[in-house]
């Protein structure tokens, strides 16, 4: 893949961006405007994002038009732009530079030190926010772009100084091509993404490609619980440590797991026979154990003192939409939101769901995208069969449109005593007739589902449902 170079582009040089309101365009646009470039950009509506980066000096335009292409020196556009964009059809025609997310990204990688990408099929946004909050309590003055809003950093970027930059590295549509980081992170490597890769073997294909990319001074972190890893390890020529919880080979672990009350772990992590750190973590789930113990590894290897490791890790108590505590429904249920929307996911919220003591764990399920509701159709069920009561929504399509050949009820009929409901006023009367004191009601998927948990913990939210 030709890479696209910042020196094409120097200090000072107008870049405007399509979409600059996304979550992670935002945060490129504010490490673009640190670095001394200037930078407009337009979205289809105004956000809290948008205002941020006006009053922090880009120049905001609501609506995509024409006219707001104004001699830049480059375009950047998200990979939801269409060709059909007036803004992107513009640039085009007036031969303006047009690169995509990913693109700039990857040029901005370029003026920093210590550049960390984290991929992998899940777990990238919580295994970044953990790594962001190490880096913090090193007083490393980290750069940070996640996918994710976390606490700690009011958003989902940190503009810091250009030594250590954690960042997400998607592979969809082969994404993290474009980078080359100092330090990569792989979670894990599953099917997913089934409307762009043709099957698992392309994935791996494609997530070796990536690991190949990692400076030759760095190193490959991987998690090797499962074999599609394998092949990263064996076959990738760069420095390569590997971390997990169920192969006795891993370079890091976690020993001597308990759990505090409702379920929150407590592990020392070791290299081989030298314990690293003890820590109590403050999320649930074996899954963040092993994400933790990758952060620790990555640390480890860039020189991050055990004691910050221990500090960062107990700090976290996760992020926007990842396992989120909403408050408490009328009924009386806890109310949690989690964007699970893969059966992996979906296991391994609803294991460590189990374990926190709850009568009952509801679930109330909305499939995300058509393709891949129709791949995972009954791993989907499967998952979704480890809690104790099950409600399907219509699907999320995103970036699809119907085409009839899947639809919710499909997934409903394969769940013992799931219910399909199309209405979500009517999902949350049934949750507070018939859910209870000490149960546990999880919104989950990708898409608007959130906005249910939020309509039950706060009457006054009724309208977003």
């Amino acid at each position: 893949m030709n890479k696209f170079s910042i020196a094409d582009i120097p200090k000072g040089a107008h870049v405007h961006m399509i979409g600059i309101g996304g979550i992670s365009m935002s945060g490129i646009a504010e490490m673009l405007l640190s670095f001394g470039y200037k930078v407009s950009g337009s979205d289809t509506k105004s956000s809290g994002l948008t205002d941020r980066l006006k009053q922090n000096g880009a120049e905001i335009y609501i609506g995509q038009r024409a006219e707001n292409i104004k001699s830049p020196d480059v375009v950047c556009y998200t990979a939801a732009i269409s060709d059909d964009n007036p803004e992107l059809a513009a640039a085009r025609a007036l031969g303006v530079p047009v690169l995509e997310r990913a693109e700039m990204l990857g040029a901005l990688l370029k003026l920093y030190k210590y550049p960390v990408a984290v991929a992998g099929t899940h777990g990238k946004t919580t295994t970044s926010s953990m790594l962001s909050l190490v880096l913090l309590a090193a007083e490393k003055d980290p750069t940070i772009l996640i996918g994710g809003e976390l606490r700690q950093i009011g958003g989902n970027y940190r503009i810091g100084g250009s030594e250590y930059l954690p960042f997400e590295a998607c592979e969809y549509v082969d994404s993290f091509l474009c980078f080359d980081p100092f330090v990569s992170i792989v979670t894990n490597i599953e099917e997913d993404h089934l409307d762009y890769f043709k099957d698992l073997n392309h994935i791996i294909s494609s997530f070796m490609k990536f690991t190949s990319l990692t400076d030759t001074n760095g190193c490959n972190i991987v998690c090797i619980d499962e074999n599609s890893t394998q092949n990263i390890v064996q076959n990738v020529e760069k420095n390569t440590l590997t971390y997990g919880l169920k192969n006795e080979n891993a370079d890091y672990t976690a020993k001597n797991i308990s759990l505090r009350d409702k379920g929150y772990p407590c592990f020392d992590i070791y290299n081989k026979d030298r314990l690293i750190c003890h820590v109590d973590l403050n999320i649930v789930g074996e899954h963040n154990i092993c994400n933790a113990v990758g952060v620790a590894a990555a640390c480890d290897f860039l020189g991050i003192a055990p004691e910050y490791i221990k500090k960062g890790l107990e700090e976290f108590t996760g992020t926007h939409r990842r396992f989120e505590k909403l408050g408490k429904a009328a009924c009386g249920s806890d109310v949690v939101d989690d964007y699970a929307h893969h059966p992996t996911e979906i296991r391994a919220t609803l294991s460590a769901a189990k374990k926190m003591g709850y009568d009952n764990v509801w679930v109330v399920f909305q499939p995300h995208t058509y393709s891949r509701t129709a791949a995972f159709l009954d791993d989907f069920a499967a998952a979704l069969g480890g809690a104790d009561r099950v409600m399907i929504a219509d699907i999320y399509p995103a970036r699809e449109k119907y085409d009839g050949t899947v639809h919710s009820c499909d997934l409903a009929r394969r769940i013992k005593s799931a219910v399909y409901m199309n209405d979500m006023r009517a999902i949350k009367r049934y949750l507070l007739e018939n859910a209870g004191k000490n149960d546990l009601i999880i919104t989950m998927g990708a898409g608007n589902i959130c906005n249910l948990g939020c309509a039950l913990t706060d009457s006054s939210k009724e309208n977003l449902i």
